[in-house]
């Protein structure tokens, strides 16, 4: 298929699932889990005409761009999922004032937490406490502000540091699959709260606790975590603490996903949003996203 003809087709499919009714229906009334897992088995066959030939069918429903890919062969569909950038290709804000992206993605709901609340979309609230899970106290977080990154699939899958600092403790809550895409985040109360997830606390070289909440959804077959070397799947059920002390270098990579999905930043008091920052636009892992200011 030609350019023109797969831009085509694309368009079709793309105007096909901006009917929501119908997008909700595909993405989420279905067997998440069962999909999941079987997405996971086959994203992992090491086929060469089998990886071309599921890339060129990802490609009909996303721009898929691999021109930056620091390898342009893929062993499986894993693979190019997970894949690594050329050097250079995100370089981090170094200034110290600045917390930075931790991946690629558009940024969804962000603002203050209130009470122990934040938004998942408008008029869709969720506790943090509910999204920390039973073990975690969210309460240092309290007039803070958390931002949304939402990846989808084409984009970079991988995550890194937005700081200096040292991650200090995991908690991993097992979960469902969701979409996390904004019709579902319209539709599904508390979505966050309900999908597979890990909440990742840190503490910045400044001093600052922050939380990493990488979020799983449908499709999304794991969540790697480097510095603890697992894997986090839905074949671990319940809560998993993983108490850890793993220093990182800002952009240093931490883990990744295996499809795409949501990354929620949580920082105290003190920080305001970088400027150009605010729901709808997208950013690159290594940008400012968030600036202390006392």
């Amino acid at each position: 298929m030609n350019d023109k003809a797969m831009t085509t087709a694309r368009g079709r499919i793309q105007r096909l699932f901006a009917q929501e009714d119908l997008n909700f229906l595909l993405t989420n009334r279905v067997p998440r889990i069962a999909l999941t897992k079987a997405m996971g088995r086959f994203s992992r066959i090491e086929s060469r005409w089998l990886t071309r030939l599921s890339i060129a069918v990802w490609r009909l429903f996303t721009p898929l761009d691999l021109s930056e890919a620091r390898q342009q062969q893929f062993r499986s569909l894993k693979d190019c999922f997970t894949r690594e950038l050329k050097p250079g290709a995100r370089p981090f804000d170094a200034r110290p004032d600045v917390l930075c992206s931790p991946s690629d993605g558009i940024v969804g709901a962000c603002g203050l937490v209130q009470q122990g609340q934040v938004y998942q979309a408008k008029g869709f609230p969720y506790s943090t406490a509910e999204l920390f899970g039973p073990t975690q106290d969210a309460s240092v977080f309290e007039g803070g502000r958390f931002v949304t990154l939402r990846l989808t699939s084409a984009m970079y899958h991988r995550f890194h540091a937005p700081a200096n600092g040292t991650v200090e403790h995991v908690t991993y809550l097992s979960g469902d699959t969701w979409n996390v895409n904004p019709v579902a985040l319209k539709r599904v109360e508390r979505l966050f709260c309900r999908n597979e997830r890990a909440v990742l606390r840190m503490t910045l070289a400044s001093g600052h606790a922050i939380a990493l909440v990488p979020v799983a959804a449908i499709l999304v077959a794991s969540i790697r975590l480097h510095f603890l070397d697992v894997l986090l799947h839905l074949g671990r059920r319940g809560a998993h603490e993983m108490p850890c002390s793993a220093p990182h270098r800002k952009g240093q990579e931490m883990g990744w996903f295996e499809h795409g999905s949501t990354l929620i930043v949580f920082v105290p008091r003190g920080f305001e949003l970088a400027e150009g920052i605010a729901t709808g636009v997208q950013i690159r892992a290594g940008q400012a996203l968030l600036r202390q200011v006392g």
